[in-house]
């Protein structure tokens, strides 16, 4: 059986020392309004790492993610605001040529045994190049004559706090039925399982976040739509690695790959399937940071990758692939996106913030290591 250790609490620590220290440094940090922007900030940066995730767990890497959610972004831009298509039309379209495209490169990598981290940093230059080509190098503004449109809309839309309340007892519900259900399948098996104490203070304190979270955007305008998408894409990647056969593949190739094979689980395939995932939530965040910057410039998506990249690690991800959660990732995200966030407020310069990220990130790493050999 389980036990809680001490990496359970210092991912939890770190949010809250952060959250601590801006919202004393810089008390607008816990405004209203600023608190609704960083959910939506939150929301963009956590989505890309939950596809991180996905690719990080068989042990891949992704380095052309950011330079993706500019050149999907932009497609779907230019096919709206160019072209006069219908924005849900474009943006399926756009939809559809990410999940393509990151079919494609997956099957390269793994039928050509070429090394991921090699094929996406080439794919980062090629996306960056074609997506300065689609806008021609020029600004694509998402809203034209002050007029919304389902493409603004996206980071524009609130959901009233009453539905939001419903929506919340739906997901603590979702959340006791799937514990459930893991802890009877994991029994049968003859699998560890958690202690009760440990899954009820999971349970607990998602509840707590989710009841916060309706609070906090209540006092705004209510729940931000892209805090939905996460939502929707967060749920679905965690029944995707906990509840699938894929999700149990992508552990054991991230474990040990070539034991997978010699078990019979379709290495290939599984990996190939991982970046077609991928591709639709690069398409996805591509969408909503588009829209969240009001038009397709050619820094949208710029160095976003890398943020996915912490998050997975602050969040506990194993960049050798095999271990990392959902719940992790998200917390990651959070800490990445408060750090931002508080820092734009105190008007920290930018070459200030490069440095920031980077040593949280080298942080994050060394503290996961120290904490996995003090817990051998």
């Amino acid at each position: 059986m389980s036990r809680l250790s001490l990496r359970d609490f210092a991912i939890p620590l770190a949010l809250l020392g952060v959250m601590v220290f801006f919202g004393v440094a810089a008390p607008e940090f816990l405004s209203a309004r600023n608190l609704s922007n960083l959910m939506v900030e939150l929301s963009i940066t956590a989505t890309l790492a939950m596809g991180m995730l996905i690719i990080i767990l068989p042990g891949h890497i992704d380095l052309s993610a950011g330079s993706g959610v500019g050149l999907l972004g932009g497609v779907a831009s230019v096919l709206v605001f160019h072209q006069a298509w219908p924005a849900p039309l474009a943006l399926a379209a756009g939809l559809l040529c990410g999940v393509l495209i990151w079919l494609a490169m997956g099957a390269f990598i793994v039928r050509e045994n070429m090394p991921s981290f090699i094929v996406t940093l080439g794919a980062l230059l090629i996306f960056k190049g074609l997506f300065w080509k689609v806008i021609e190098n020029a600004t694509v503004p998402v809203v034209t004559g002050g007029q919304t449109n389902a493409y603004s809309l996206l980071t524009t839309y609130y959901l009233p706090a009453n539905l939001g309340w419903v929506l919340a007892a739906l997901l603590v519900l979702a959340l006791i039925v799937s514990s459930g259900i893991t802890l009877r399948q994991r029994r049968a098996h003859g699998f560890d399982v958690e202690s009760t104490e440990a899954r009820f203070l999971r349970i607990f304190i998602a509840a707590q976040a989710l009841a916060l979270f309706v609070i906090v955007t209540g006092q705004f305008r209510g729940i931000p739509l892209p805090s939905l998408i996460l939502g929707a894409v967060t749920f679905a990647v965690y029944v995707l690695t906990q509840h699938t056969a894929l999700g149990r593949h992508l552990y054991a190739i991230g474990g040990n790959a070539e034991a997978a094979f010699v078990s019979g689980v379709p290495v290939k395939k599984a990996v190939i399937s991982a970046f077609a995932c991928m591709g639709g939530i690069v398409a996805l965040t591509g969408f909503m940071q588009t829209a969240y910057a009001g038009a397709s410039t050619t820094t949208v998506g710029e160095l976003m990758e890398l943020d996915a990249v912490a998050a997975c690690v602050i969040g506990g991800v194993s960049l050798r692939g095999g271990r990392g959660g959902v719940l992790g990732v998200l917390l990651g995200a959070m800490i990445m996106t408060a750090l931002m966030n508080g820092m734009t407020l105190m008007s920290v310069p930018p070459e200030d913030k490069f440095i920031a990220r980077g040593a949280v990130l080298i942080l994050a790493v060394w503290m996961d290591m120290r904490l996995s050999r003090s817990a051998k």
